[in-house]
């Protein structure tokens, strides 16, 4: 059957799929006989796609069971894409090459709002309609899950017949067991929606104010919940682990092992300090029980620093990297343990202690400062600093106070780079920000364009910074209604998100430039996250303040 499945595909598109495949470690290959076949998506490409280590965990998890069997797809690139058209050939997955209307279960990892729209493209390449109202029994159940969904899955309601909210190792699980035990589509999402973290869109309906704010939410189907509580694992128990090893990556040849999930600092722009809660260190065994056998391995966690037992995992053997050290005495100490390390990251995110304290960075100058002359004095010959542009309340006194701090560790090295990555802050669901305007793009143009004169004239200095149109269209994205399933529908092309959203009779100054009240309701405000929204709303009166 494959074989003339086979023969109705792009030849050069194959070959290209089975090169990858050669260069991989860990893959699984099954009879999708008998079994509930699941294709595991990432609405970009392979390269990016297979760094996630929450896609490989879930590509594991679900090959571990006798019954199931997870292959995967990836966003082709440009010349795949155009390969696929003119061939007429669909989009198909890169174990069995079948395409994507075979498998039962449609899974989308979402992990970046600005992936949105390769969704749609995916979905056009596997000749499935992008609208769940349009889509048959015979298609398969379309599922979107990540941090994305997680945080606010609106934007994404019209298209997907089922959003996962939460961690998804254990319900996994019940998902698959549900759909075996159901005889239809409609029966499946009937049943799935009364288990946590499963959200049916379709029995939710959602009314309008004339000003664009929500004027009212209706359960629609009697059993469904007027609340969705977040999926949470109560510990990290290894299920969720690397299953690919491929040098075609970013982090190349590299086994990545998550060692704690939530962090302890609580900054208020941060959506995974908030979202992730509680915080949950990974057993020192069971770390170690990951690493044997790998000579490369990718610590991943949000503030690694804090992590328990990170003393003992560093002096494990391997080589190590680390996603990133707190400016701290205690990542001082742990300098020692990343011999023959290279290069270094610290998020200092703002210049002036006043802005850190806005945010809730509870780090001072001098800590950055001492960290960043310990790096260099350990070997780093480049350490890469972390800041935001656009926070509230910033003003251009903040702006200068980065490109101080910035000149003073360059001048604690001769030889060491300092790479500057400025992002353009983003209001996020479930922070203390999330009622908080962007600012205008005038404004961080400006502020980008000091920061440039001020530090690129000295040498050992490199700085990069976000494509401004498209963080604004990640604004629109994260805090949006279920409105933009059309306008995701209608932009053909990112680029020209705002002549589209004027299309859609949408309003950029509704929803990146307004302040949010505390009565309103926001499109998230049904999922229970475990944080009261007024405990949020605290926080935020305590940020305007600089307290």
């Amino acid at each position: 059957m494959y074989d003339k499945i086979n023969d109705m595909l792009s030849r050069s598109l194959v070959e290209k799929a089975n090169r990858l495949l050669k260069g991989e470690k860990g893959t699984v290959l099954k009879d999708p006989g008998g079994r509930i076949n699941v294709c595991l998506c990432y609405p970009n490409t392979y390269h990016v796609g297979m760094s996630n280590l929450g896609f490989q965990g879930l590509y594991g998890i679900v090959n571990r069971r006798g019954d199931a069997l997870c292959e995967r797809v990836f966003l082709p690139d440009e010349e795949d894409m155009r390969e696929h058209i003119r061939t007429n050939t669909p989009l198909f997955s890169l174990e069995s090459k079948r395409p994507l209307g075979k498998f039962h279960i449609v899974a989308f990892s979402i992990s970046f709002e600005n992936d949105y729209p390769n969704i749609l493209q995916m979905l056009r390449l596997a000749k499935l309609n992008p609208l769940r109202r349009k889509r048959t029994e015979n298609n398969p159940l379309l599922i979107g899950g990540g941090v994305c969904v997680t945080s606010n899955p609106e934007p994404l309601a019209e298209l997907f017949d089922l959003l996962f909210i939460g961690e998804a190792e254990e319900h996994i699980h019940i998902l698959i067991d549900t759909y075996k035990d159901s005889s239809s589509k409609r029966e499946f999402l009937e049943k799935v929606s009364a288990h946590e973290g499963f959200y049916v869109p379709e029995f939710y309906e959602v009314a309008y104010e004339r000003d664009g704010r929500i004027k009212k939410r209706t359960v629609v189907f009697d059993a469904a919940p007027e609340v969705i509580k977040k999926a949470t694992v109560a510990q990290l128990d290894g299920r969720l682990k690397h299953s690919i090893i491929t040098h075609n990556t970013e982090f190349s040849d590299m086994c990545l092992v998550e060692a704690m999930r939530g962090c302890p600092w609580s900054c208020r722009f941060c959506l995974a300090g908030h979202l992730y809660r509680p915080v949950r260190h990974k057993p020192l065994e069971e770390v170690k029980k990951e690493i044997k056998s790998h000579n490369n391995v990718g610590l991943i966690g949000p503030s690694l620093t804090e992590y328990r037992f990170i003393k003992e995992v560093l002096k494990e053997g391997a080589k190590m990297s680390l996603t990133s050290l707190r400016a701290s005495q205690r990542s001082i100490e742990l300098l020692e343990l990343l011999k023959n390390k290279k290069s270094l990251s610290i998020a200092p995110e703002a210049g002036s202690q006043r802005l850190r304290e806005v945010i809730n960075k509870k780090i001072k100058e001098d800590e950055i400062i001492s960290t960043a002359e310990e790096a260099f004095k350990a070997g780093i010959k480049t350490l890469r600093l972390y800041f935001m542009v656009g926070l509230p309340t910033e003003t251009e006194e903040d702006i200068e106070a980065i490109a101080e701090v910035v000149r003073k560790i360059r001048a604690l090295s001769d030889k060491g780079i300092v790479v500057l990555s400025v992002s353009v802050f983003v209001p996020k669901p479930f922070t203390p920000f999330q009622w908080h305007p962007m600012e205008r793009e005038e404004v961080v143009k400006r502020r980008l364009k000091y920061l440039k004169g001020a530090l690129l004239k000295y040498k050992g200095i490199r700085l990069f910074h976000d494509v401004l149109k498209y963080s604004y269209l990640q604004g629109i994205l994260s805090r949006g209604d279920r409105r933009l399933s059309n306008f995701l529908l209608r932009l053909e092309e990112p680029s020209k998100w705002r002549q589209t959203l004027s299309e859609e009779g949408l309003s950029e100054e509704f929803y990146l430039y307004r302040k949010r009240s505390f009565d309103e309701t926001l499109p998230w405000d049904f999922i229970d996250t475990g944080i009261p929204k007024r405990t949020l709303w605290s926080q935020y009166m305590k940020a305007l303040k600089g307290l």
